[in-house]
């Protein structure tokens, strides 16, 4: 490699300047041939960003162990450092630099050989129980440099410089910006794409929950990480002292992510919003025999919207029990969920989205609602408006809350309703968090009104536990609508009702 000469430390930039950062960057990006859309150049643009974070952080911890006098072991060693290959101005580029990165093994003049960057990355291992560099071998093991210009590279890889993760300030507004890039990739990956945890609906569940510093809350499904995010912002503001703040990084925020572009951006997610050495687990949170989790796997608080739908090998099923396996990973999840929380002398504590289909689904999964009732309370259910999860899918879903502490002797409905005025929810007019705050007030003071209403739980338990119980005091206005406004609804309750059956056919699979 070419000697390095690193670019001086940046200064702290506005927040319009990082801004304008990002958009030089995803610019330049748009130019090259091997990146298709969105769904190609955020991925890109996330490693990039993330090495970037990782030498600036580094950097830091090297300068404060040198005062200190303490012996310091970087992460990476040279020449696989941003400041050796990515921050010198005269740094590789073009065929070279694209070479650098991609090729598994590469040839020095001398003729020894060296790894290239990602097999080098690939290849870290932490010691004695795992460390950074465990995380980084995960990040990079599902990661692709999909750019092919190394001249465009290098001007990216430029600009990306400018950043000082260093900064507080700096982090704060980059959270921002990536979040706003994520909401951007998920909306280009159109009805391909992942479900999008609205990050209203995903606020109301830690708030209703109120996780406590202290406890620990896992998603075992984290995708990008808005609940781990969401639960962290909710905890961090607990925070009043330096033992506080350790409790928060070490053992609060627990995730499990399968797929390696969403283990990538949860990460960067993570690290941007202030949580130093995210705890998530590079692994398919099904992969282990229910019987096998002990008091010890346990954790006080569960957030999460599984997966709905998919279907996992028969060796996956394997580790439920013979009379609820599924191919429905909704009701897999719930009994993880189940299996997961703590018993004693904490009460665990769980929120979970659920489909519809699931409430009034016989077969397996009224097993596992039996169960759920039996050793659990399913103290409440809020039944979401149609749309939340649109353009993705238009399935009605729900929420579960429901705590160690069984068997369940009632269970309260609460219906979101869209908001006055709002016929559906877009891209443009996504759910607000605003539109909870009746449900929050109701939620510590709970009295039957026309949102609210509860039901005995030998109600749904003599009707093959059906939770899908209907607001008795819900009227429907459909035939009220004006002529357009009626032939409108009507097309949309016939895809739903499509969706619907789709649903119940898969079901319906299940329990054959």
């Amino acid at each position: 490699m070419p000697k390095a000469k690193v670019l001086s430390a940046q200064a702290k930039t506005t927040p319009q300047h990082l801004a304008s950062i990002i958009k030089s960057a995803r610019d330049k990006m748009r130019k090259d041939k091997g990146l298709s859309g969105d769904t190609d150049r955020l991925p890109q643009l996330t490693w990039i960003l993330f090495l970037k974070f990782l030498d600036d952080a580094e950097t830091l911890r090297q300068t404060e162990a040198e005062l200190a006098g303490q012996a310091f072991r970087p992460a990476l060693e040279a020449p696989y450092r941003w400041r050796d290959w990515a921050a010198p101005a005269d740094g590789l580029t073009g065929d070279d630099l694209i070479r650098f990165i991609n090729q598994d093994e590469l040839e020095r003049e001398d003729k020894t050989k060296y790894a290239g960057l990602f097999a080098y990355l690939k290849s870290l291992r932490g010691a004695d129980g795992g460390d950074r560099r465990d995380i980084i071998a995960n990040v990079f093991r599902g990661t692709l440099n999909r750019m092919i210009n190394g001249y465009i590279l290098r001007e990216v890889l430029t600009v990306v410089n400018q950043i000082n993760f260093a900064s507080s300030e700096e982090m704060h507004t980059l959270s921002a910006l990536y979040e706003s890039m994520l909401k951007e990739m998920r909306d280009a990956a159109g009805d391909a794409g992942e479900f999008y945890t609205p990050r209203a609906l995903v606020r109301f569940m830690v708030d209703a929950l109120d996780p406590r510093l202290g406890e620990t809350v896992l998603d075992p499904a984290s995708g990008t990480g808005g609940f781990l995010v969401e639960a962290y912002e909710h905890l961090r503001k607990q925070c009043a002292s330096v033992e506080d703040f350790v409790t928060l990084q070490k053992q609060s925020v627990l995730g499990v992510e399968a797929k390696p572009l969403p283990y990538l951006l949860c990460q960067m997610n993570l690290l941007l919003h202030g949580l130093e050495y995210p705890q998530i687990a590079y692994e398919n949170s099904l992969a282990v025999r229910l019987g096998d989790i002990g008091e010890r796997e346990r954790v006080d608080v569960i957030l999460t919207n599984p997966p709905f739908g998919g279907e996992e090998e028969s060796k996956i099923l394997n580790n439920f029990p013979a009379d609820k396996r599924t191919t429905e990973t909704t009701l897999l999840f719930l009994q993880l969920i189940m299996r997961k929380l703590h018993r004693s002398p904490h009460a665990g504590r769980a929120a979970v989205v659920v489909p519809n289909g699931v409430l009034f689904a016989t077969g397996v999964a009224a097993k596992v609602k039996e169960e759920l009732l039996n050793e659990f309370n399913l103290h409440t259910i809020v039944r979401l408006p149609n749309g939340v999860f649109a353009p993705y899918t238009s399935i009605q879903t729900n929420l579960l809350f429901f705590e160690v502490g069984g068997p369940t002797k009632e269970i309260w409905y609460y219906e979101q309703t869209l908001p006055k005025g709002v016929k559906n929810y877009t891209k443009t007019k996504p759910m607000r968090a605003e539109e909870f705050a009746d449900c929050l007030i109701w939620w510590n003071n709970r009295v039957e009104h026309e949102k609210a209403w509860r039901v005995p739980a030998e109600q749904v338990v003599d009707n093959n536990f059906n939770f899908d119980v209907k607001n008795p005091s819900r009227k429907d206005d459909l035939v009220h609508l004006p002529p357009r406004e009626l032939v409108k609804s009507i097309f949309i309750k016939e895809k739903q009702i499509t969706e619907l059956m789709n649903e119940i056919k898969s079901l319906l699979a299940m329990e054959q």
